[in-house]
């Protein structure tokens, strides 16, 4: 057992000194854990920013021109009135995202306690925008309807009130969720490639074939892969957790960095395992790289960090419960934004470990299979 690990520790020393030497995986990632984030964290936005609305306004009353100027900046730019038969023109060149119209003797009937109704046109080719858009919009009217209601003699007060209050995010900032979201997806990919190319650079610079003339076991070569290549990741993570995600995107973290770094540890025994898998699959880089392509977009797309797993069909759900990515994003989740202890957490971890597991052990019999088929 020493002797093995002994081993194990002086091939990841090896491991550890060709990433280092390679440049253009250095480079990878660097740019994929500082660059990539922040881009992403403050180029991709999910909230109302900036929107385009144009006004409709068919009442000209006191009402319709507090409704209008309650859309300002920075969730709406300000209001560009237009004609009826101007609409549909701006909506297909494009012009306002929102549409907002409103109809003759809308405030008498609001007065009047009558049924009154508006009309929101919505531009839905960008979803996130339309969607939390008209959101906000409905909120709007709704608030200025009430005051209205309640600065009136003769309309009935509004019975109910409701108080909305976002927790761990309160400013509801898209920033905050999509620089862990990527910081996760990041760790996947890096992890992946960069052990499925340690098996392969092998194979190409035909010191394969030197391991196996020496007194090593399959088991030996694997396991130095994999603590060597995750431990280059992890601690880039790390890194990137400190100075990008606090530091320069200014996120502030709600738990413990060490229980996310114990998390994090423990998932890429899965997906560094799944790299090797990988690799005893596709036999050069080329191959390698159009065979995960697809790894990558089913365990980022559908691990819940962008859609929520509850939105998905059931066998779904079930199906990526066999995924360490979806683990790996509620544990982050949990960890790093609702500061969440082990205590709670560990169902995670312990399916993280049992997933990491297995797919060291299958990764091991695939590559006992292609050092059978080299020798």
């Amino acid at each position: 057992m020493r002797a093995a690990l002994r081993n194990i520790l002086r091939l990841g020393f090896k491991e550890l000194w060709a990433v280092v030497r390679d440049p253009v995986l250095m480079l990878l990632v660097a740019y994929s854990f500082s660059v990539a984030i922040v881009t992403v964290a403050r180029g991709v936005r999910t909230e109302v920013r900036d929107a385009a609305i144009a006004v409709v306004d068919l009442d000209g009353s006191t009402l319709a021109s507090r409704l209008v100027g309650a859309f300002l900046p920075p969730l709406f730019k300000p209001a560009r009135f237009v004609g009826l038969e101007e609409v549909d023109r701006v909506l297909e060149r494009g012009e306002a995202t929102f549409v907002l119209l409103i109809p003759s003797g809308f405030e008498a009937d609001v007065l009047a306690g009558r049924e009154a109704e508006l009309a929101l046109l919505v531009d839905a080719t960008a979803m996130a925008l339309a969607g939390n858009g008209a959101a906000y919009a409905r909120a709007i009217v709704e608030q200025e309807v009430s005051r209205a209601v309640a600065r009136s003699e003769t309309a009935s007060p509004v019975p109910v009130r409701v108080e909305v209050r976002a927790r761990f995010n309160p400013n509801l900032e898209a920033a905050r969720f999509l620089s862990i979201t990527q910081l996760v997806n990041n760790l996947t990919i890096l992890a992946i490639i960069l052990a499925g190319a340690a098996v392969i650079r092998e194979r190409e610079h035909g010191t394969l074939e030197h391991l196996l003339t020496m007194p090593l076991r399959p088991f030996e070569i694997v396991a130095a892969k994999l603590w060597a290549n995750g431990l280059v990741v992890l601690l880039a993570a790390l890194a990137s957790l400190f100075v990008v995600v606090k530091g320069v995107l200014d996120v502030p973290l709600a738990g413990s960095p060490w229980l996310f770094a114990f998390g994090a540890a423990i998932y890429l025994l899965a997906v560094t395992a799944l790299g090797v898998m990988l690799s005893t699959v596709a036999t050069t880089m080329p191959r390698f790289g159009l065979l995960s392509i697809p790894v990558f977009v089913v365990l980022n797309l559908l691990s819940g960090g962008f859609t929520p797993l509850e939105s998905m069909p059931r066998w779904l759900q079930l199906a990526m419960q066999l995924s360490p990515a979806t683990h790996m994003v509620a544990f982050a989740h949990g960890v790093l934004f609702r500061g969440a202890g082990i205590a709670i957490l560990w169902p995670r971890l312990l399916a993280m470990a049992a997933i990491g597991a297995a797919c060291a052990a299958f990764a091991l019999l695939r590559f006992r299979r292609t050092i059978a088929a080299v020798l």
